[in-house]
């Protein structure tokens, strides 16, 4: 059994050498007065933010960045094998902002005056690609210790893959800090199980355990015994005085020394809010109510009465900081040029890597259907998904506990675990939610291309990660099968008709529902070639036919396009039939009923469409044509841009039926017939 220790300023492991000199220790003492004053100084300029965290784990970041608590270059805030930190309790941004000036990342103290200004590089929560040395987005609660998960698989699976006997380019840690809010969310408790399952032990979690909540003492909403709760997941626990650098130091050297299969936590018992007496400790502690009590909050710290105020020996020493990493950076470039050399082919692969390159013709390389293949595009993705993972050595793919229904499943690509690190297929479990973080982490750290797959239904259990990677512009794909009532008799509770739309109204997510293989093969490499934005794809249970009246290349290159037509009309354009995924067939069938004049558009994907130019769009949808029908088994309300206020559309705006799914789609008017029906209303 783990016994766990309270470090305390009179504890002391013996197994743990300490390199704190009495000089070391004042000046990181110092260094935390002062980040608080930056963090003090910053949200009460703009009466706005969270002081509770930055304040209340100031000797926590004092031993991260000036102390070797984490490995990291300020001048190469990208370097491979850096230690990773994520700060998931995002609200408490200023914590981040002020280690990183510091640290001395591109990040000016004019940039930290700016604070939650409009166009700043120090926004209110933490945002990837805004600020060097951000690793995440940040903000909603529980997400950062996902995120750490996955950059944790990310690095474990990155050091199976190259690292060799003799060269070591992969051993970094990575830390998430996080308070009681994120570990009271849903996903943080299915993350870290995965991790614990997964014995990611180069991962570091540091719990600011305050016993604060928002909006009051956390014993108002848990009374759960935290050590007990790690120790049940598999974890490493030990809980410390997070005031006492010391202690805080031991913990860290143990937990990164310590490989021994398990994820660390350090449980940090803090007073949140710390330096600002009149709310220290207490709910008003957690928000910008302290903030004005600036002025005597600086001068209890020591601080002068100058804002924003930096020692010139605190600055030396993170300068002493930096150089140390930046030599540690270049000891690295040494290992990895000779490893380079001795292993050509890995470095290859490792450079494309790094650099997000997918072949250009990468929808070319996967084979064709044969002709008249009717499948379920599941099914059909299946099978692309073979091609994508020899063609693309990046890709890696999961899914929560339903790879025998998503088909995603990289044959002879091994599976993800701490028997096989370098495993291509992750089991989720049940955990959508935490997948949607993971694969987010994976994203952020760049080196692998992931997707995570469930059924449709169960999209909105990870939704707010979803959100975040279309935020941060992450390569993410998602792959949603059992796509509407064609699901049958599970019934309502299966059938999403509201799912497609509620996803094609989040900025920034590429939705692509394809009608047959030729499509899917084309979704697939759609999803793979982006590289600022993820992707979701929609997929069917039930088979559906090929439309093998249009050639293989103009599906293929239409479904990149996000549309094309589908049946060309003969004579006088009168009406336009526009559909997606499993409908595009009762539209081509219901063109073939109405005769001349109609012309069918396959829009598998609105976002796409919308990227290209005004000619092309207007050669598909002509303004001059204004009657128009919509169909898709789902609600209509994302349809009105496309059919106008004159148009229709045979869509499904209610929940389903629990009976067989041709029934289903029948009883609610997915047919040739109703959708000629309709139709004829216009002509």
């Amino acid at each position: 059994m783990l016994v766990s220790t309270i470090i305390s300023a009179h504890a002391h492991q013996k197994h743990i050498v300490m390199t704190n000199t009495a000089h070391t220790a004042e000046i990181l003492s110092q260094a935390a007065n002062e980040a608080r004053g930056l963090a003090i100084d910053a949200i009460h300029a703009c009466n706005s933010g969270h002081l509770g965290l930055p304040l209340g784990c100031a000797e926590i970041g004092a031993v991260l960045f000036g102390d070797g608590g984490i490995r990291y270059n300020p001048a190469a805030p990208k370097w491979l094998n850096r230690d990773r930190f994520v700060l998931s309790g995002g609200h408490g941004s200023m914590f981040v902002y002020s280690w990183l000036h510091l640290a001395g990342y591109d990040l000016s103290i004019e940039q930290v005056k700016n604070f939650r200004v409009l166009g700043s590089e120090t926004p209110g929560h933490p945002e990837f690609g805004d600020t060097a040395g951000v690793e995440a987005t940040t903000g909603p609660l529980g997400q950062g210790i996902g995120n750490a998960v996955g950059y944790a698989l990310s690095g474990k699976r990155a050091a199976a893959k190259f690292n060799t006997a003799d060269h070591t380019l992969f051993d970094q840690h990575i830390f998430a800090l996080n308070g009681d809010g994120c570990l009271q969310e849903g996903v943080a408790k299915e993350a870290i199980a995965f991790a614990g399952h997964n014995k990611l032990d180069n991962l570091i979690l540091i719990y600011d355990s305050n016993d604060v909540t928002l909006d009051a003492m956390a014993t108002q909403s848990q009374s759960e015994d935290a050590e007990a709760y790690f120790i049940s997941q598999s974890w490493d626990a030990i809980t410390i005085d997070g005031h006492n650098l010391t202690a805080i130091k031991e913990a860290i050297v143990h937990a990164k020394s310590n490989d021994n299969g398990k994820p660390k936590v350090i449980i940090a018992k803090t007073t949140i809010g710390k330096g600002i007496p009149e709310v220290q400790g207490t709910a008003a502690g957690h928000g910008e109510g302290g903030a004005k009590f600036a002025a005597q909050a600086r001068k209890g710290l020591g601080l002068p009465d100058q804002t924003f105020y930096v020692s010139a020996e605190v600055r030396a020493h993170f300068a002493a900081q930096a150089e140390a990493g930046k030599a540690a950076n270049v000891e690295w470039d040494a290992t990895y040029a000779a490893w380079a050399t001795a292993n050509p082919t890995l470095a290859a692969e490792l450079d494309a890597s790094v650099k997000g390159e997918i072949p250009a013709d990468l929808v070319s390389r996967i084979p064709e259907f044969e002709a008249g293949t009717g499948a379920a595009t599941r099914a059909s993705g299946g099978v692309v998904m073979q091609s994508l993972a020899k063609e693309v050595p990046q890709v890696i793919t999961g899914s929560a506990d339903l790879y025998g229904s998503t088909k995603n499943y990289i044959k002879d690509g091994g599976d993800f675990s701490a028997e096989n690190f370098g495993g291509r297929n992750i089991w989720f479990g049940i955990r959508e939610h935490a997948m949607g973080a993971i694969c987010n982490g994976i994203a952020y750290d760049g080196l692998f291309r992931t997707s995570g797959a469930t059924f449709l239904v169960f999209a909105d259990y990870l939704r707010p990660a979803i959100r975040l990677a279309s935020l941060a512009k992450l390569p993410v794909t998602y792959i949603f099968t059992h796509d509407s009532v064609g699901v049958g008799e599970d019934g309502p509770t299966h059938q999403p008709v509201e799912t497609v739309s509620g996803l094609r109204v989040i900025p920034n997510l590429d939705v692509i529902r394809p009608s047959d293989a030729e499509e899917t093969a084309a979704a697939f490499a759609a999803a793979t070639l982006r590289q600022d934005g993820p992707t979701a794809l929609i997929l069917t249970r039930q088979n559906i036919p090929a439309n093998d009246s249009v050639s293989i290349e103009d599906r293929r290159e239409g479904t990149l396009k996000g549309g094309y037509i589908a049946k060309q009309e003969t004579g006088e354009l009168k009406l336009i039939i526009l559909a997606t995924g499993s409908e595009v067939q009762h539209a081509l069938g219901a063109a073939e009923q109405l005769g001349a004049g109609v012309r069918v558009v396959s829009l598998p994907c609105f976002e796409r469409f919308e990227r290209q130019s005004a000619d092309y769009i207007e050669s598909i949808l002509p303004a001059s044509c204004n009657a128009r029908v919509a169909v898709e088994a789902g609600v209509s309300n994302t349809w009105g841009k496309y059919v106008g206020l004159t148009g229709k559309t045979v869509c499904i705006d209610r929940f389903g039926i629990s009976a067989p799914g041709d029934t289903v789609m029948a009883e609610l008017g997915m047919s040739a017939d109703n959708v000629a029906a309709v139709a004829k209303e216009l002509l």
